[in-house]
């Protein structure tokens, strides 16, 4: 039987190496986009040319319309959800008195609730399946705050407690819920950093290098995989041991 997934965010950066590497693992693969769709058609081609089997949906996830029509629609087509990643989110930097109740709410709709509504929506099906994998995505400043990002911090931290909730609630039903927790990692979401700053962090990691997008994406294949078909509710920290 064929195996299925779903990647929120999947049109670049980190979700399209996660959409990467499920499909190189045999994953029939839904790659989720907001606004870019000639992304995600050109990406999604390009993995069709190479043999994988990939589609793409517009899906706004901090619209619960949206991801009731989009999540609907593709259930309906898949029959069967094996893997739910979460990439989809935001960045947002400013000092925390200057941030205002627009910002939080941005942040709250898309990297907590956004995460949230894409879950619900995807529970009946793996409930009725008694399986599933479901991959949040936090960040090293989820674990352990970062100045000037206190709003995007205090939202990561939340999506680690409901991870860790939902592992085990939702445990008894052979659905397992884990986390990855990404450092600095090349993708646009960084690209404001100046280059002092990338530097300065590479210079703070043990690894000494700044990550990649494929090292998360490998690391949430092996999580969907049945090689962890014993972890959940942990929290996989992607940093190269800039936080441990």
């Amino acid at each position: 039987m064929y195996k299925t997934a779903i990647v929120t965010g999947g049109d670049r950066g980190i979700g399209l190496a996660c959409v990467k590497a499920l499909a190189k693992d045999g994953y029939k693969v839904q790659m989720l986009y907001h606004t870019r769709r000639e992304t995600a058609q050109t990406e999604c081609t390009a993995l069709r040319e190479k043999g994988y089997d990939v589609d793409f949906s517009m899906c706004d996830v901090s619209s619960a319309e949206s991801v009731s029509r989009t999540f609907s629609e593709i259930l309906a087509r898949f029959r069967r959800l094996d893997v739910l990643v979460l990439s989809a989110g935001i960045a947002h930097i400013a000092m925390f008195q200057d941030t205002t109740e627009e910002d939080w709410e941005r942040l709250l709709q898309v990297n907590l609730l956004g995460q949230a509504r894409c879950i619900q929506a995807c529970l009946p099906q793996m409930l009725s399946q008694k399986s599933g994998s479901i991959l949040t995505l936090s960040s090293m400043w989820g674990e352990v705050g970062a100045s000037c990002e206190v709003a995007y911090s205090a939202t990561k931290a939340a999506v680690i407690g409901m991870t860790r909730a939902l592992a085990k609630e939702l445990g008894p039903s052979g659905i397992r819920v884990n986390c990855v927790s990404p450092g600095v990692i090349d993708t646009e979401m960084n690209a404001g950093l100046t280059e002092e700053d990338m530097q300065a962090l590479q210079d703070e990691t043990p690894l000494s290098r700044i990550g990649q997008a494929e090292d998360v994406g490998q690391a949430i294949a092996f999580l969907a995989s049945e090689k962890a078909s014993f972890i959940t509710g942990q929290v996989l920290g992607i940093s190269g041991g800039l936080v441990v």
